[in-house]
């Protein structure tokens, strides 16, 4: 699958899934704008680095994605968005009644808003050049619900929502809009929940990991990075033009249960 001369813009970038899936675009021949709240020279470089190892041309452009103003500005500084993979996550974990207000505002802004922002920035870019795929990714908890997760569950249905949406109003042009729904991955984002769930349960890294965390996931494995980056390939393929509006679940049989 050749991605040559396309763009892929890829929120949240730095790090975790976002930079797993912003690899695997490289790889596949696309020019990648890295992204992150973050301006260090490390971020720079990273792109630097992905532009060494594949031959493609990659930036990094600063944005905070709690902002609208900022991600419209990310569109508009890529210069091109053939392919835009809404990354960008947060997560808080409490029960709805001690949810704080500022962690609910948080994670509506970046794991939803900043969809619409991104998207609404894109598709006419899209339409000029007559071709584009839009990846969000969104959850398992896009489609299930979990206790103490109010924001993000909110969120992540949202943005599959958002998804199916946007696919009904580009039905009959050649862009596809799909969501990506992952399980548990090792990221960042996930390792930053471990220590609090082991205190919780009482357990070690390895039984919580197990009993705990993968307790839904029939696979009791993570999915990784790299796997979301090529689910993320495939559908900005030729193979997938005609799947849009629709939820890829990457989740080891989470939502099979």
């Amino acid at each position: 699958m050749s991605l040559q001369g396309k763009t892929a813009v890829i929120t949240g970038s730095n790090s975790g899934i976002g930079l797993g899936v912003a690899r695997e675009l490289a790889r596949a021949g696309a020019d990648v704008v890295l992204n992150s709240f973050t301006d260090r020279e490390e971020d720079h470089a990273l792109a630097a680095e992905l532009a060494r190892e594949f031959s493609v041309k990659a930036q990094y452009i600063q944005a905070d994605m709690s902002k609208g103003a900022d991600c419209r500005a990310l569109i508009a500084k890529a210069g091109a968005c053939d392919i835009l993979v809404n990354n960008a996550g947060i997560q808080h974990v409490a029960p709805i009644d001690t949810f704080p207000q500022d962690k609910w505002d948080a994670i509506i802004a970046i794991n939803m808003n900043s969809n619409f922002h991104t998207m609404a920035a894109a598709l006419p870019g899209m339409r000029a050049a007559g071709w584009g795929r839009i990846v969000n990714i969104a959850s398992a908890h896009g489609l299930t619900a979990s206790p103490f997760k109010a924001a993000y569950v909110a969120a992540k249905h949202g943005v599959v929502g958002m998804t199916k949406t946007v696919a009904l109003e580009t039905a009959e042009e050649p862009i596809t809009c799909n969501a990506i729904c992952p399980g548990y991955v090792l990221t960042p984002l996930v390792e930053a929940q471990i220590p609090d769930t082991m205190e919780k349960y009482g357990m070690g890294r390895e039984e919580v990991i197990k009993k705990v965390m993968l307790e839904r996931q029939p696979s009791r494995e993570f999915a990784t990075v790299e796997q979301l980056g090529g689910t993320t390939v495939f559908l900005c393929s030729d193979a997938a033009a005609q799947i849009t509006g629709t939820t890829l679940s990457v989740d080891g049989g989470w939502t099979a249960l």
